[in-house]
């Protein structure tokens, strides 16, 4: 995040906003622009590509569906934007710890032992580094203990669109997104990297929203796609994962999607036209 943070700083931050007396490096100006660029960031990548998804790919037919709820797009996206600056308090604490160089972010290729090997490797560990922990914070939220209090409100959405991405109580999205943000802190990464897989990650949730199920028949049962994250929104207690259907399939709860069978809410709205 110091990459942005210092681009910020050098194009807008010092040149326009902050008195030419407070340092770039002051904490209290640090976390101050940290708050604003998270949320900015976090509010455009939410609602650039959620729109781009909602407008493109999503199917509006299951709009029609009977889970379907009034309203349910404007409804999705004003929560969202309720919870986005709370779940920014948190991660902010977190992107300053890496301001502050106690991450293992690293600026150059060369500043790794393995090159770019390192930086591929890298790719794939933070993946399922971050598909494990998800998995098992998301089947923890599901327990009695938590579930009413913290997720319940993502299970508003039967039939999601891709504005349900954010539309959780902000404690769900924070708890869900500590893997990411824990990787840096014990693994090497590339900065540059960094800031890609986090983009990739909030496309990524987007697109198990949007349903839209069609996956390559090949990784039908390898990617976790928008088919199965639907059944996690319609059944509850199946397809925890984020990437892959690796730790639901360790942990019991994997369910193959009803829209691979005929049974999905396409299918569902297709026999309802038919009487």
């Amino acid at each position: 995040m110091d990459l942005v943070l210092d681009a910020a700083d050098r194009h807008l931050l010092t040149p326009y906003v902050y008195p030419a007396g407070w340092p770039e490096s002051e904490p209290c100006r640090q976390l101050l622009s940290l708050f604003v660029i998270t949320n900015l960031g976090a509010l455009i990548l939410y609602l650039l590509f959620g729109t781009l998804s909602y407008y493109f790919i999503f199917d509006h037919k299951l709009k029609k569906h009977p889970q379907f709820l009034e309203n349910q797009v404007q409804r999705e996206i004003t929560y969202a934007l309720r919870s986005l600056p709370w779940i920014s308090v948190p991660t902010v604490a977190l992107f300053f710890a890496e301001v502050r160089g106690y991450s293992k972010l690293y600026d150059n290729i060369e500043d790794s032992p393995y090159g770019w090997t390192g930086v591929f490797l890298s790719m794939l560990s933070f993946l399922f580094f971050t598909d494990m922990g998800i998995y098992w914070i998301h089947r923890g939220l599901h327990h009695k203990l938590f579930y009413k209090r913290f997720h319940k409100p993502h299970h508003l959405w039967k039939i999601p669109t891709p504005f349900a991405t954010h539309a959780l109580h902000p404690a769900d999205v924070f708890m869900q997104s500590l893997p990411y943000h824990i990787y840096p802190f014990l693994f090497p990464l590339h900065k540059v990297t960094y800031l890609g897989l986090y983009i990739f990650v909030n496309v990524w949730t987007i697109s198990i929203h949007d349903g839209d199920y069609r996956v390559p028949r090949l990784l039908q049962h390898i990617i976790n796609g928008s088919a199965h994250h639907t059944d996690h929104h319609l059944y509850f207690d199946y397809n925890y994962g984020q990437y892959f259907t690796l730790w639901d399939k360790i942990g019991g709860s994997y369910k193959n999607p009803t829209a691979f069978e005929g049974k999905g809410p396409h299918d569902y709205l297709r026999k309802l036209q038919e009487k």
